[in-house]
């Protein structure tokens, strides 16, 4: 035999090969890593987690209610939330705790739907409260509210399709059949990747009132029927009829709430009972004292909680001579005791995020209502049709009871009874395996007849619901008369009134910071001081820190506004009464620290104005100027901080605030050179960081080293440098050498 060929053996790998294999990385698109790895988790959230369905409930809440379901606690006592939480562990992977928050929010004690499916016992917090926590599962008790009822009246008769678990060892609903539009009767809110959804609450009657009438005219208004949200919390909605509008055909808008309250004059108290679903009590308690502290709010003495067993009530004591109802449009204007509720009506159908309108969803809920019923009354039907099946197999026995006696007495095999019952009678199996299993003390006429008197009975009911399934006005007859009956068990009175504010209410509250005259000073290192002219008559000489000096004094009132433009082109806004009334003793407010500048952020300018007229001038370091009408820095909101103050392509020398179209402004530069120019030379521009135009002409490594306008004896000297083109390169500044000292205003 010919002798193989011996392959090479292939060498072993190495050590220093193995660690050298070991830190190898393979290059990979960033596209095609988000397309494996981020996108999957992006679409298990928004389709498995965040987003309701048609049916109003995430899958959270769908496997928490099921398993409570499936533990009898529909009709039986209640348990310990701890048994809930564990069972619903087979359906839902998460933790614990996760699952226990879920369950709270469901709970009639927390307050936070309008209809709770979770009637409970103990301490499970409060929805309108951050801070009051929930006892822990091992201590509170849960079983299902009434209204769960309508959720699983029919789970078990095939309404539903039914999908299998995470390990695939049980089964659980991909929907719960509901028998009124749950998806808009209680709140439901949920972030997903890139989306959110944010569903307000209706009252449960207005709502079946307005799904029958869209059942019988798909043209109906629905906000005749659909008057408007209904918080759990109460309160008032401010009417705005175009923006409830917007919201029911769009499924987007803000709906305004406002506080309920009433003025406790013997106790000198407001009384505050109702408040926005959108916060809390700590949150308008910590706004409140925030306002106190800054003197924004100086009618209110204090603010506490009252809440007890009768409910809540935040009590705001308010000094003596204080109109309440001034205050209280104050607090609506400045604290959360007015706020907004954001309508986001995004849901997931067919495993699709979709923002949708009142009548859309309606519509889509209507169309799976009708799926529900359909496959309801086909599960009976197919019920009652192998009852009468049956039935008539008993109805031949009855023609020969003997004969039937005498075929299984005469059948030697136990396993030939049903055959040989089916070969005399001429009957299948199912009806011979039903006839053999009847007992023997029923083999009389008596309790045959009993029997097939229903088949008369079954035959018309299989017929009718034959009638049923192909007339779809009879499904939605159904739906009606449920829908009408959930209305009557469950519906309560609306808990949100409306408030149809006059436009006179809603006139912005004047201004009521206290205003008088006063001086300001800024240091050129950021310290600044706001001094009465009572005191600054008192004082003597202005304390400054060592080597710093006044670089900016202004006469002022406490109203006028505050521009402080920084290195970083930013400038901070505020109002002189934001600072304390000081004392030229002292150092004063440091500007960096008392606004919340950015690191290493410091101030190069302050302007002063009451409204906004004027215009700015910035100088460059490159030779340009920029000029900038003062209005372009007012805001309709109040903004404490706006980028892009100014241009950062060259650092800032000098800003000026002109009132006067034609100042000179003197640029000297590094050169020695200095060119006198007047502000109207420079073109207005409405663009706050314009890089403006040239104005100085600087040789190499040469910047402009100083801005300022020139006064009295110095204006003299300087019109020797003025210009009458820009740019221009100026002249030898030997003349201004020696009026360096001069002070300038």
């Amino acid at each position: 035999m010919p002798r193989k060929k011996e392959l090479p053996k292939k060498p072993k790998p190495t050590m220093e090969a193995w660690f050298e294999g070991a830190g190898s990385t393979q290059e990979e698109s960033i596209t095609d890593t988000l397309e494996k790895n981020y996108l999957p988790y992006a679409m298990s959230v928004i389709i498995s987690r965040a987003l309701p369905e048609i049916d109003g409930f995430k899958p959270s809440h769908r496997k928490l209610l099921y398993t409570m379901y499936k533990m009898g606690l529909l009709n039986g006592p209640r348990t310990k939330s701890a048994n809930v939480v564990g069972q619903t562990m087979r359906l839902n992977p998460h933790g614990d705790q996760a699952i226990y928050e879920t369950m709270v929010r469901l709970t009639r004690a927390n307050e936070c739907l309008l209809h709770p499916y979770v009637d409970s016992k103990g301490n499970f917090g409060k929805h309108y409260s951050r801070d009051m926590a929930f006892a822990a599962s091992r201590y509170t008790e849960v079983k299902l509210a009434p209204i769960a009822e309508t959720l699983f009246s029919e789970i078990d008769r095939e309404t539903v399709d039914f999908v299998p678990n995470y390990d695939n060892t049980m089964q659980e609903p991909s929907l719960l059949p509901a028998t009124f539009p749950s998806i808009l009767v209680n709140a439901n809110m949920g972030i997903a990747v890139s989306m959110a959804s944010n569903i307000c609450p209706f009252n449960l009657v207005e709502l079946c009132e307005t799904c029958i009438a869209l059942m019988k005219d798909p043209a109906h208004d629905i906000l005749s029927t659909l008057k408007g949200p209904d918080f759990p919390s109460g309160g008032y909605i401010l009417h705005d009829e175009a923006e409830l509008r917007r919201v029911y055909e769009t499924g987007r808008g803000s709906i305004r709430l406002r506080s309920k309250w009433n003025y406790d004059k013997a106790a000198g108290c407001i009384e505050v009972t109702e408040i926005p679903y959108t916060t809390t009590l700590e949150q308008i308690k910590d706004k409140i004292a925030e306002l106190v502290k800054n003197g924004k709010l100086r009618e209110v003495s204090y603010a506490r909680d009252e809440i007890d067993v009768n409910g809540f009530r935040l009590a705001i004591d308010i000094k003596r001579g204080t109109d309440p109802e001034k205050l209280m449009a104050k607090l609506f204007r400045m604290t959360p005791l007015q706020d907004s509720f954001g309508c986001n009506f995004n849901i997931l159908i067919g495993n699709q995020p979709r923002v949708m309108g009142i009548r859309e969803i309606l519509e889509e809920w209507l169309a799976f209502r009708e799926e529900c019923v359909r496959r309801r009354v086909y599960f009976d039907l197919n019920k009652k049709r192998e009852r009468l099946h049956l039935l008539e197999g008993l109805k031949k026995i009855l023609l020969d009871i003997d004969k039937a006696i005498a075929i299984i007495r005469a059948t030697a095999e136990e396993a030939q009874v049903v055959k040989n019952l089916m070969d005399g009678f001429s009957i299948d199996e199912i009806q011979a395996e039903y006839v053999a299993e009847i007992k023997l003390r029923h083999l009389n006429r008596e309790y045959i007849l009993n029997k097939i008197e229903d088949v008369d009975k079954l035959a018309e009911e299989i017929a009718d619901m034959e009638d049923i399934l192909a007339n779809p006005k009879r499904i939605r007859k159904i739906i009606e008369k449920e829908l009408k009956e959930t209305a009557k068990k469950y519906g309560q009175p609306r808990k949100t009134m409306f408030l149809h504010v006059t436009e006179e209410e809603d006139i912005p509250i004047e201004d009521d910071t206290p205003d008088y005259p006063v001086h300001l000073f800024l240091t050129k290192e950021g310290y600044f001081k706001k001094i009465t002219a009572q005191s600054l008559r008192m004082s003597g000489e202005q304390k400054v820190k060592e080597g710093d000096s006044i670089a900016q004094q202004f006469e002022a009132t406490n109203r006028s506004e505050l521009l402080f433009f920084t290195t970083k082109s930013q400038v901070y806004k505020c109002r002189a009464a934001v600072f304390e009334d000081g004392k030229a003793s002292n150092l004063g407010d440091y500007i960096p620290v008392k606004l919340g500048f950015d690191e290493d952020e410091l101030v190069v300018g302050m302007v002063m104005t009451n409204d906004y007229m004027g215009e700015l001038v910035f100088i460059y370091e490159n030779g340009k100027a920029a000029k900038v009408p003062l209005s372009a820095y007012e805001t309709k909101t109040n903004r404490k901080k706006l980028t892009g103050a100014f241009s950062d392509k060259s650092p800032l020398v000098k800003l000026f605030h002109l009132m006067e179209e034609e100042t000179p402004i003197l640029l000297r530069s590094s050169g020695n050179r200095a060119i006198l120019v007047d502000s109207s030379m420079i073109p207005e521009k409405t663009t706050r960081s314009t890089q403006g135009v040239n104005v100085m002409t600087l040789k190499s490594k040469q910047i402009v080293t100083s801005a300022e306008i020139p006064r009295g004896e110095l204006l003299e000297i300087a019109e020797s440098f003025r210009v009458k083109t820009i740019p221009a390169a100026g002249k030898l500044a030997k003349e201004l050498a020696d009026s360096q000292q001069l002070s300038l205003v």
